[in-house]
């Protein structure tokens, strides 16, 4: 009997070692209580049989420079398993961005909003390579990516290697721009990464603790405690606001007598904060930070940062002012990265300040080669620039003379390779294709059946005038790397058949739709448990509701549930306890 209790416990004994899945699947049984469990481990069942006679197929092999939003969205979302795929980044984590003004002031805590970069491709059906190292040059003649350690333990110093490509997907953000203002890089915080949001926070927590020693004198305490925020789009306005009820809700508690030198000016060159978002929403908010204390000025434009004082231009008068500050963060906008100037000049785009692509992301003048998010922008074709073709391509009969049923074939084609063309029915409240070819003619020239390409030309003249620029947005670059890899994952499919719409400079069709940016919303967290939202439909909401709305669709966003639980988690350590103001 014995040696059957010992058979029994060493057999159980090797399958918990050699399945890890059985041990956790019998766990949650246990604690659910028998329930019906549905668990999902790292590798389906269909890879657990393999055929040993399968021939070996040359995989095609993909780089992702970048795991920011566009190079993470486009991992999760490639499930071709035929491509050898390979990360190289010198962050070897996702960061969730749009909380990293929470980050700063204690409200999230930094590990609460990145998810690790293998936790995430180790989900995959195949393999996905990852390695912790700077790309600084992208040779497209031998379709290779030169590396670099970013390891200063190296014994031999940074390693270099390259890594060869079939397609490279560069995906590698922007930095902070300056605009070459001189003394930002050496005096001020950027607020890019979750590395930024830490220095900051530390930073914040040394103007108090300087400000409060004996020896300070008071007109240094009003300096040290002056914050000065330049910028005045979404992160600047969030980053000003949490900053406020940081000081107001935690650290007057603790430093209560500095409450009356701490000071909150938020610059910004333009007549506005938030330009981008619904006037009802810029006024909302310009009006609260007046109720806060938070000083706006709008019209002034830094000349000059110092390691005390920031020189400012006022727009409207010319008069040159100097304000003095404790901490400044800068938060103006997005720059190129040297390594993707140094690429854009080898391409022949140096003349450009952003890397173009066409509107299936590839990059110009580049085979093999994508680019999305934040290092590269979609050049839309004009539409003027192919009138004469897709008059052509109309006119099968070759009369030069068109009628509305010799468009009836490429008018979805039209306006699926051409966006502004249904920007501008909607500006011009047209029901269709139809009534724009109309839109210029007098009543006679509608009754007629036939355009030639002169009416044409004339009714589609001022469609080009509504292209318009894609946002910087986590937005953009996530839909971006969805959209890629979904075309990845059909590549062979569309190949034989082909999807996308006509090509009017020449036969056949494009093998995929193009791009296109679908905009969800967006939020401008305004301090005190108040948001403004602007979502589709000139829906506007502006308050507390907004703020309960907003933490919803952040908390739905985040990209594991690992993260979702621990920021839920920070979320209500700060309503119970307040936020930490520990440097750590």
């Amino acid at each position: 009997m014995r040696g059957s209790y010992y058979t029994f416990y060493h057999k159980a004994s090797n399958a918990f070692r050699d399945h890890p899945t059985f041990s956790k699947l019998l766990v949650v049984c246990t604690i659910s209580g028998g329930g019906l469990v549905a668990y999902s481990d790292v590798r389906p069942f269909n890879n657990v049989y393999a055929d040993a006679a399968q021939p070996t197929i040359k995989k095609k092999k993909v780089v992702v420079l970048g795991t920011g939003w566009a190079g993470t969205s486009f991992l999760k979302n490639l499930k071709d398993p035929s491509l050898d795929v390979q990360v190289v980044s010198p962050c070897n984590y996702f960061a969730f961005t749009p909380l990293l003004p929470s980050v700063t002031v204690g409200t999230v805590e930094a590990r609460s909003v990145v998810e690790p970069i293998r936790n995430i491709v180790k989900k995959k059906d195949f393999d996905v390579r990852f390695k912790e190292a700077e790309c600084f040059k992208i040779d497209t003649v031998n379709q290779k990516v030169h590396c670099k350690s970013i390891q200063n333990t190296n014994v031999d110093g940074n390693e270099e290697f390259t890594v060869d490509y079939d397609y490279l997907v560069i995906a590698m953000g922007a930095r902070a721009n300056t605009f070459n203002t001189p003394g930002v890089v050496e005096n001020a915080h950027f607020l890019k990464e979750v590395e930024d949001a830490l220095r900051i926070r530390r930073s914040i927590i040394d103007c108090f603790e300087r400000a409060s020693l004996p020896s300070v004198s008071e007109d240094e305490k009003e300096r040290i405690l002056h914050f000065v925020v330049v910028g005045g789009g979404p992160t600047g306005v969030e980053f000003a606001a949490e900053l406020h009820d940081f000081l107001l809700e935690d650290l007057v508690k603790l430093y209560p007598d500095l409450e009356k030198y701490t000071t909150i000016t938020l610059l910004e060159a333009g007549d506005h904060i938030l330009s981008m978002f619904d006037k009802r929403i810029t006024d909302f908010a310009e009006e609260k930070f007046k109720r806060d204390g938070i000083n706006v000025k709008t019209g002034s434009m830094v000349v000059k940062v110092s390691d005390k004082s920031i020189s400012l231009k006022e727009r409207s008068t010319g008069e040159m002012k100097d304000l003095p500050y404790g901490m400044v963060v800068w938060s103006t906008g997005i720059g190129t990265r040297p390594v993707v100037m140094d690429f854009m000049k080898q391409i022949g785009q140096g003349n450009r300040r952003v890397m173009a692509t066409d509107e299936w992301l590839r990059v110009e003048g580049v085979p093999n080669v994508y680019a999305l998010g934040d290092c590269a922008t979609i050049n839309q074709r004009k539409v003027m620039e192919d009138i004469s073709a897709i008059f052509s391509k109309a006119d099968k009969n070759k009369s030069g003379k068109l009628n509305v049923g010799d468009f009836a074939e490429v008018i979805n084609d039209i306006i699926e390779r051409y966006p502004q063309v249904e920007l501008h029915l909607k500006s011009k409240k047209l029901k269709n294709f139809v009534e724009l070819l109309q839109s210029n003619q007098d009543d006679a020239a509608k009754k007629a059946t036939q355009l030639d390409i002169e009416k044409f030309k004339k009714a589609l003249s001022e469609v080009d005038t509504k292209m318009k620029s894609l946002p910087p947005t986590a937005q953009v670059a996530a839909q971006q790397g969805e959209y890629l890899a979904k075309c990845f994952n059909r590549m062979k499919e569309c190949e034989e058949n082909p999807e996308g719409p006509i090509r009017f400079r020449d036969s056949g069709r494009h093998h995929f739709k193009p791009f296109r940016y679908k905009h969800l919303g967006q939020f401008a967290p305004l301090g005190g448990e108040q948001t403004a939202a602007q979502l589709p439909g000139d829906w506007v909401s502006m308050g507390h509701s907004a703020q309960w709305l907003w933490y919803s669709v952040y908390a739905s966003k985040l990209v594991s549930w690992r993260t979702r639980i621990l920021v839920i988690g920070d979320w209500g350590r700060r309503f119970i306890f307040g936020r930490d103001s520990s440097k750590i």
